[in-house]
């Protein structure tokens, strides 16, 4: 289990007369982070950058990871951006900071702060809620258990995300991948056995 945005969240300050305006989103693919920075860069079309990053994994893996400059001097943007995000304790994040010029220089160290600053000022406000790992099981069962599914599967923290009534009923259940494991074995018990469950 780890941390996801549950929400997109947007804080704007102004350094030295250049306004940012930094927008967080929930990013669970590659394909989501790359949607997400060009709708922002939609919205501020006249923005003198639209730096950009994202996390498209878990909080601090870096195997589905991007960053931009977008035009500011090398390192000073996106990289910071990225610092943030893989050391927020948060996964599936993506991050676009737009800046208005406001005329004053901020030079590298200035603008590697502004980036930075502007990422974690949007992430404190973040709302965040818990991503579970789970796994798909379907069971293949008689009508007479179906009470029994239902009982494992509310005590398990589960849940039906397919029903199939014909000949036998066929549920597609959803579990918490911790609790694969003690499922199986709890529906194995209450039906005596007599239930197929294909991973």
């Amino acid at each position: 289990m780890y941390k996801i945005p549950e929400t997109t969240h947007r804080t704007e300050e102004t350094i030295k007369r250049s306004k940012f305006i930094a927008s967080v989103a929930h990013a669970p693919t590659e394909d989501d982070a790359r949607a997400f920075i060009s709708q922002i860069k939609n919205e501020f079309p006249d923005a003198t950058h639209n730096c950009w990053a994202y996390v498209a994994g878990p909080p601090g893996d870096t195997a589905r990871v991007g960053r931009s400059d977008d035009g500011e001097p090398h390192g000073t943007a996106g990289k910071p951006m990225l610092s943030v995000l893989l050391h927020s304790d948060i996964g599936e994040i993506v991050a676009v900071v737009s800046r208005y010029f406001g005329g004053t220089k901020l030079g590298t160290g200035g603008l590697v702060r502004a980036y930075s600053g502007s990422v974690k000022s949007a992430i404190e406000g973040l709302c965040v809620k818990e991503k579970r790992e789970a796994v798909s099981l379907t069971v293949i069962l008689d009508y007479s258990k179906i009470a029994c599914i239902k009982q494992a599967v509310e005590s398990f923290n589960s849940e039906i995300i397919e029903e199939q009534y014909e000949g036998d009923v066929s549920f597609k259940i959803e579990i918490p991948k911790n609790n694969e494991d003690r499922f199986v074995h709890a529906v194995m018990d209450l039906t005596g056995g007599e239930i197929q469950i294909i991973k």
